[in-house]
């Protein structure tokens, strides 16, 4: 690989200074599992769009499939990136364009390049929120792929060793076995630490610091102005704490406004529903969709969303949660697990094109995760923090699969109860596989 050139601004335009980035970051880069995608992407498309929560490890990802880049955000680039789009998308391809939702007018003058120089992998786009539609006319459908990144899961970031992989339960139906070294104490220290990259090689407390100044500025910045809207630092922190409160639960706006009401703050429905759609447009909001089986039966599925912190970490902030803290409240921390194992499920399901859905029909059975492929292929998963809930899962996950097959599903690939207790992966007499989170992997 060409040792990487930055075009830190605009090429002939103006000088500045580049961050102090090694020459080639290949040393240092703790490969991702969406690596793989991107470089598959970039192969059938002009451009690759790279969204998720800000310091998930966007630029740096990036970069690594970059021979050029340009960063947004620095001195007057923004300015003059306005002025001149093209200027900023110069430089040899891939080209990097970090954080490009600072100036909008990019997306269309991208998209027009690869119309006209009718070739693959010209730019990576990078960005942190949704930019309003009313400033890129042009959805880019045909000259950019989106793809999706999260914070590191527990197998990047070096906390799972992968030893039982999805890829191979999707084929066997089981678990390896394999020794787990997770415990209660362990898994509610994960929590609070997150998936940063930042994080990796700091201390426990110095890895805390950081989805607590990241929530900080989310409140006091980033609601504020990246769209313009005018709201209100208080109202973006109560409306955080309900969704820490009613994290991976069904909770939708209405609810969030009760909640909150209950408090004794006053707030409407709409000031609720907007506050979250920002959220959600920033990335620290995401929506577990539901599951819907083609069934021939006419089960009544429930369609709501469940919605989740991006990272755990991010709600423990909110929440006010240190590691003692949380380990003294175990329903809370369960939470938060779920939350979890929902974020390093979504990393290795989408390596093979997959997505994680919920499940709740009109006789209140509930299933946590359930796995589809693109092939159709599907897995069920409930997610239980202590071994003494273990065969009521099982139980439920047997039942759930049963009754989706007699309704016309296909059979489910595998059955799984993801724990952080269990002492080691293997899979029951009854064909349920136990698998501890630190033990799975793509």
């Amino acid at each position: 690989m060409q040792k990487l050139k930055y075009i830190h601004g605009l090429i002939n335009v103006m000088e500045t200074k580049r961050p102090p980035l090694p020459e080639d970051i290949r040393s240092i880069y703790r490969p991702r599992i969406i690596d793989a995608a991107i470089s598959r992407e970039l192969s059938a498309f002009g451009g690759v769009l790279i969204t998720g929560p800000r310091s998930c490890g966007k630029s740096w990802t990036g970069l690594m499939h970059s021979r050029s880049a340009t960063f947004m955000g620095y001195g007057n680039i923004n300015k003059l990136a306005m002025l001149e789009p093209q200027s900023a998308l110069e430089g040899e391809y891939p080209h990097l364009v970090d954080e490009w939702q600072d100036v909008p007018e990019l997306w269309d003058t991208a998209r027009r390049n690869i119309d006209f120089g009718n070739r693959k992998g010209m730019y990576i786009f990078t960005g942190s929120s949704v930019p309003q539609l009313e400033k890129t006319r042009h959805t880019g459908i045909g000259r950019f792929a989106r793809v999706e990144m999260r914070t590191m899961s527990l197998f990047e970031s070096g906390s799972s060793s992968g030893t039982v992989k999805l890829s191979e339960v999707f084929d066997t139906g089981k678990a390896e076995i394999a020794r787990s070294g997770m415990d209660y104490r362990k898994i509610v220290n994960l929590i609070c630490k997150g998936g940063w990259p930042g994080a990796l090689g700091l201390d426990d407390e110095a890895a805390m610091s950081i989805p607590y100044q990241y929530m900080k500025s989310v409140t006091s910045t980033d609601m504020l102005q990246f769209d313009g809207k005018r709201r209100s630092t208080t109202t973006a922190k109560t409306v955080l704490m309900s969704l820490a409160r009613n994290n991976a639960t069904l909770a939708g706006d209405s609810t969030l406004a009760t909640d909150i009401r209950n408090t004794g703050t006053a707030i409407s429905y709409p000031t609720t529903a907007n506050y979250v759609d920002a959220l959600k447009k920033l990335y620290i909001i995401d929506e577990q969709a539901a599951w819907h089986p083609s069934l021939r039966s006419r089960i009544r599925i429930y369609t709501s969303p469940k919605r989740h912190f991006t990272d755990p970490s991010l709600a423990a902030a909110v929440l006010g949660a240190r590691p003692d803290i949380l380990y003294r409240d175990p329903n809370a921390a369960g939470f938060l697990f779920e939350s979890l194992c929902y974020r390093d499920l979504s990393v290795y399901a989408s390596s093979m094109g997959g997505s994680v859905f919920h499940y709740r029909d009109n006789s209140d059975l509930e299933v946590d995760a359930v796995v589809q492929l693109s092939d159709g292929r599907w897995g069920a998963a409930e997610v239980k923090l202590g071994a003494s809930e273990f065969d009521k899962a099982a139980s439920k996950l047997t039942a759930f699969g049963k009754k989706m097959t007699m309704a016309g599903a296909p059979e489910p690939s595998f059955l799984m109860i993801l724990n952080a207790t269990g002492g080691a992966a293997h899979t029951r007499p009854d064909g349920v596989a136990e698998v501890p989170i630190d033990c799975l992997g793509p």
